[in-house]
């Protein structure tokens, strides 16, 4: 039997596909992905924003999310896009969008969608997990002896029960910043380790929370404070010297400890930026000269 649709007109044709760049910082870190999804959505309404809806009996707006953080973690790069029915000014939209939200859930940037799929250029992530308590150097023996194991079990408790997984395989670098201690006598909690991991995505997911398990596991390094984790950046790898794709441009993230990169000695993101295609194609075709502004907050 066939099914069903809804009496009355089909929902306007969607126009324009946005790529929404943002950040989840301070006691927002402690936010559900769903929370999260709600206050997108309440702002996006708050912002007179023209959404695109699905077909159905329960049209839904047009919100795809992709390589949310966990909870518990900040993020200077997250992504969603979204699809509207007319077209809109990017900036005028970010700006608008950033006011309707709350504190802490910040608009980075907003640019037009030129590639099918932002999901599949997210390959890996680059985390910064501050150590608050702990030496640097123990930090580094640890992760010496962690990146020598072939392989390091860690368990996970998930929806369909406990689950033991390998963390080394997704690890593809972790550094350890941070200038050691100076001579003398010096409080334990004045050290303050931090490290630089590019983690890339797998299934299952490996976590912050799973490389530090796996830390402890090798090597018996237990912080003695709850670390401080950030998601730096994620996006395409950087192989080598060159860029992943022809067109990609190393990632720069508005908001990011100053010293992360320098403290590393290269400076250069292993993480390349995921939107840089679509920001160079907007470029070129002008497109961002006959959008509209958005109508209002």
């Amino acid at each position: 039997m066939p099914k069903r649709t809804p009496d009355g007109p089909a929902p306007p044709p969607v126009a324009q596909r946005l790529r929404i760049r943002y950040a989840k910082r301070g006691r927002l870190r402690f936010t559900s992905h769903r929370d999260i999804q709600r206050a997108f959505e309440r702002a996006l309404r708050r912002a007179a924003v023209p959404m695109a809806y699905s077909a159905g009996f329960s049209p839904h707006p047009k919100i795809s999310w992709a390589g949310a953080a966990p909870t518990g973690t900040a993020s200077e790069a997250e992504y969603v896009e979204i699809a509207v029915t007319r077209r809109v000014d990017p900036s005028a939209l970010r700006a608008a969008l950033d006011a309707a939200l709350p504190p802490d859930l910040d608009v980075l940037e907003i640019v037009e969608a030129a590639t099918p799929s932002l999901a599949e250029h997210l390959e890996a992530s680059l985390w910064r997990i501050e150590l608050p308590g702990v030496e640097p150097a123990e930090a580094q023996r640890a992760a010496d002896v962690f990146l020598a194991a072939p392989t390091v079990q860690v368990e996970r408790l998930m929806k369909t029960g406990l689950r033991s997984f390998d963390a080394r395989s997704a690890v593809v670098s972790l550094d350890v910043l941070g200038a050691p201690a100076e001579a003398g006598p010096q409080p334990r909690s004045s050290a303050c380790a931090i490290l630089r991991v590019v983690v890339r995505h797998a299934t299952p997911a490996v976590r912050p929370d799973d490389v530090l398990t796996g830390l402890g596991s090798v090597s018996g390094l237990v912080p003695p404070v709850t670390p401080r984790v950030t998601r730096l950046a994620q996006g395409p790898l950087v192989h080598g010297d060159g860029l992943h794709s022809a067109g990609l441009t190393k990632q720069a993230t508005p908001g990011a400890p100053a010293n992360a990169e320098s403290a590393a000695g290269s400076g250069a993101w292993p993480v390349a930026d995921p939107m840089a295609l679509d920001r160079s194609a907007s470029a070129k075709s002008g497109s961002s000269s006959i959008n509209t502004p958005v109508s209002g907050v």
